[in-house]
């Protein structure tokens, strides 16, 4: 039976997000390309490998067996390439990277510009997502790597420290917040605010900071990406709590005003491997203001 290897990795992509859609943003595929691959492989084997509920998609038993066998060949198939690489002298390979939107976006391009110049044989994937389906990735072999929020809880995971940032208070820049004042939690519970939506890692850090404060935002407007929350915040319709380094340009050109948070919130960013794999060497200052 010939069942093509890129079916199988828009398979494992589909049983990762669990989502054809998410799924087919991922491989730079449209969704009707993404679904006639995976019929294509139900048609070969005769068995459904997927389950639909609703928008989501699970594997079912039979997906579960290829996706396990899958994910071993492909990972040897990769090994005996880099082996043959490393006969030439050359350090190459694929790397699969998992990471947030937010990550990508705001602090990688500049460490990823430096690994990509160092070794430039190399073939680096970088796959977005939350920190448990990254994670998951991660324990599944998936992904090579992944860079999370912290804490993380499977035991197979071996943690390093990359980043520590600091969380900020952001407001329209007529907002006549003085130098070096801090904002509590009190103070921004009264105003009206755009925060992720649940479910969020970022959301659930900024939920426990008002909590241990006593207070709770009223109705806040909940988003799910960090580009509009600073559009929205700059028009005027209420303030935020983010990250320093996703606002730090707007802060600059006085786009956005920005104040520091009383007590102070802080967000551990760790580097994420199995702990049967080699140790990534990957560090970074922390970013404060």
């Amino acid at each position: 039976m010939d069942l093509q290897l890129v079916h199988l990795q828009t398979l494992q992509a589909v049983a990762r997000h669990g989502s054809f859609s998410r799924a087919a943003r991922e491989l730079h595929l449209t969704q009707p390309a993404v679904s006639m691959q995976v019929r294509q492989l139900e048609r070969a084997l005769g068995l459904p490998l997927l389950e639909r509920v609703g928008k989501r998609a699970f594997p079912t038993k039979a997906g579960e067996v290829l996706l396990a066998h899958a994910g071993r060949a492909r990972r040897e198939l990769e090994a005996g390439i880099e082996i043959v690489q490393q006969l030439r002298g050359v350090v190459a390979g694929r790397i699969r990277l998992g990471t947030s939107a937010s990550f990508s976006i705001y602090l990688l391009p500049p460490a990823l510009r430096r690994f990509r110049s160092r070794y430039p044989k190399t073939e680096l994937t970088v796959v977005t997502g939350n920190a448990p389906e990254i994670a998951r990735g991660v324990v599944q072999n998936d992904l090579d790597v992944g860079i999370v929020s912290l804490p993380v809880r499977e035991r197979e995971l071996a943690v390093t420290a990359f980043h520590r940032h600091e969380l900020v208070a952001i407001a329209p820049p007529d907002r006549r917040w003085r130098r070096g004042q801090r904002v509590r939690a009190a103070e921004l519970a009264r105003e009206p605010l755009i925060l992720f939506e649940p479910g969020a890692t970022l959301r659930r850090v900024i939920d426990e900071w008002f909590q241990r404060a006593g207070v709770a935002p009223a109705l806040p407007m909940e988003l799910n990406n960090t580009e509009a929350i600073k559009k929205l915040v700059e028009s005027g319709l209420g303030l935020s709590v983010t990250s320093w380094f996703s606002v730090e340009a707007e802060v600059r050109v006085r786009k956005l005003a920005a104040a520091r948070l009383e007590p102070p919130l802080y967000r551990d960013i760790g580097v994420i491997r199995r702990k049967d794999k080699p140790k990534t060497r990957c560090s970074r200052r922390s970013s404060r203001r």
